[in-house]
């Protein structure tokens, strides 16, 4: 399962609202790459894809996690920091041994 915080929803909600998004949700993934080995991504995205778990974010939200992406995300709480610059998004990801400064990516 993936939490999703009031505070990161709201976050998602304005930022959906300035892109111009309506429905769908945010899809949420990992990739190779970043100073600590795997990097976090996401964009938006219309509909889920097949495969894919679906969480709730509230107000008809959904976060999108692939199969690959989901075995490094499983037990995560996406939340927001207000004391960062542009209220970022912030991964607390149980099973990162290890995370960069900027907390955008992590070691498994």
């Amino acid at each position: 399962m993936i939490e999703v915080t009031d505070a990161a929803a709201r976050r998602i909600r304005d930022a959906m609202a300035t892109e111009g998004q309506s429905g769908g949700g945010l899809r949420v993934g990992v990739r190779a790459g970043g100073c600590s080995g795997l990097s976090y991504v996401f964009q938006w995205e219309a509909a889920s894809r097949p495969g894919d778990e679906v969480f709730d974010a509230g107000s008809d939200m959904k976060i999108f996690v692939d199969p690959k992406s989901y075995r490094y995300l499983r037990g995560t709480v996406l939340d927001c920091d207000p004391n960062m610059l542009g209220q970022s998004l912030v991964f607390r990801n149980p099973n990162a041994k290890s995370a960069c400064g900027c907390g955008l990516s992590f070691e498994v």
